[in-house]
């Protein structure tokens, strides 16, 4: 039993970094302290629990992890330092070392993270915490990281999380998830109709699924992505549903195809490519080649031509030739899709990509960044631009006071409304507005509110 007493009035600072599951995450943790009775911490003040919720994707990443958490330490010198995440359960003996850190979890820990933080909590109020040296708790084995956290929140947004799987089987050559993560794992399909129901209750209007390889959703339940999608498509209240991304291999044609008639999952697919070279795909042992990937984009456009398309990209991985790069821009260039997430490969510890003798240059992997980003950008702007003139229904989000308000279709386009027009009202309500030109940066299309 978890003696709430000790943080009542208590406030705590929280700090996420990496993916959308993590955030849904954090938000989750943070819900559960307000139910404890611990405050958001307000700006200028001082908290008592700092929570950081790491990322491990690449170098940079882990390096941002340690800045983030030596900042949190001066701002907030008295408080109670937790760690986790995927950087967490990679090295957590290091950043246990970091001054200031008290607590560090890793991934198996994380869904029991309320109980630890109490524990130790406990053991500090009571004098028995006498180590300079944090603690920490992280299994090593991947087979042995089993735990699953519930998480459906929405933070300080609109859209809701809703987290329907964590872990990944797949060992790709350049990624360290699976060790960070474990394996693939899920709860049942009724529980998360449950979430996504209270979801509806407290208001909600949309939700993204998030999860490391949701596609791979049933792993431990024996259903499958698909039942999961149609279960949530008869949800009451919710108008929108978003698949936050889907490995080729598992983006079934019958998905395609039910999605292209489902009541509330919207034309918005995000898809990781990782590389439009047969050689480098082979390289990072992806399960397809762009054949399929080239008919899973076609099959989504001739169901859904009005479809928002993501695709992710890395570029600079070892093996990826000039030659190799020369080819994934060709095929990348043909692709009817909207829009590319560019990441320069970041060699990662006891992956076994470093295997591969051809190594990409920092040089090189900024100049192929560069013309992919470029690419991605005229992709985008031709989409956007054939919707200027039209009408369509947006979800709006709050925005701050005094400056535009945003909002997304149901195709992904964002849509901005000048403060002139902007209500508070028109948070987390779908609107009609006929889109007009691009805002001042390019970044959405002006909207106009059509009245009656």
């Amino acid at each position: 039993m978890i003696d709430t007493s000790a943080f009542q009035g208590k406030k705590a600072a929280y700090f996420t970094l990496g993916c959308k599951l993590n955030f849904s995450e954090t938000s989750t943790f943070g819900k559960m302290l307000q139910e404890m009775g611990v405050q958001t911490v307000g700006k200028g003040e001082e908290a008592d629990i700092c929570l950081v919720n790491t990322c491990s994707v690449t170098e940079v990443a882990d390096h941002k992890c340690r800045q983030a958490i030596h900042r949190l330490v001066r701002q907030h010198p008295h408080a109670f330092v937790v760690v986790t995440g995927c950087y967490a359960q990679l090295d957590p003996e290091r950043l246990s070392k970091i001054d200031g850190v008290d607590l560090v979890l890793g991934s198996n820990e994380k869904a029991n993270l309320i109980q630890f933080l109490s524990e130790e909590w406990s053991k500090m109020q009571n004098g028995e915490q006498s180590s300079t040296q944090g603690i920490y708790h992280a299994v090593k084995k991947v087979k042995e990281i089993v735990t699953f956290a519930p998480s459906c929140s929405r933070g300080n947004r609109t859209r809701y999380f809703l987290k329907v799987q964590d872990g990944c089987d797949y060992f790709c050559t350049y990624c360290t998830i699976p060790f960070a993560r474990g394996l693939s794992r899920n709860p049942s399909i009724s529980s998360l109709i449950q979430q996504a129901q209270q979801a509806a209750e407290e208001g909600g209007k949309e939700i993204v699924l998030t999860g490391v390889n949701i596609g791979d959703f049933g792993a431990t339940t024996h259903e499958s992505f698909l039942d999961l999608v149609k279960a949530l498509d008869q949800v009451e209240g919710i108008s929108r549903f978003r698949i936050s991304s889907l490995e080729p291999d598992l983006l079934s044609d019958e998905l395609i195809a039910y999605c292209a008639q489902s009541r509330a999952f919207m034309p918005h697919f995000h898809i990781p490519l990782q590389s439009g070279s047969d050689k480098v795909l082979q390289l990072m042992h992806r399960r397809y080649d762009t054949a399929l990937f080239a008919h899973k984009i076609r099959m989504i456009k001739e169901k859904m031509p009005d479809a928002f398309i993501g695709v992710d990209v890395m570029v600079g991985t070892r093996g990826e030739t000039p030659e190799c790069f020369e080819e994934c821009y060709a095929f990348l260039n043909d692709l009817d899709v909207t829009q590319l997430h560019v990441f320069p490969y970041s060699e990662r510890p006891g992956t076994a990509a470093l295997r591969i003798p051809y190594v990409v240059s920092a040089a090189d992997k900024k100049e192929r960044s560069k013309r992919l980003l470029a690419l991605s950008d005229e992709k985008t702007h031709r989409f956007y631009s054939k919707y200027i003139g039209k009408e369509a229904e947006v979800l709006f989000e709050k925005a701050p006071r005094g400056r535009a308000m945003h909002g997304f279709t149901r195709n992904y386009i964002r849509v901005e409304l000048s403060p002139s027009q902007a209500k508070e009202e028109y948070d987390n309500q779908l609107i009609r507005v006929r889109l007009g030109d691009f805002n001042h940066d390019a970044t959405a299309l002006k909207g106009e509110i059509i009245n009656g």
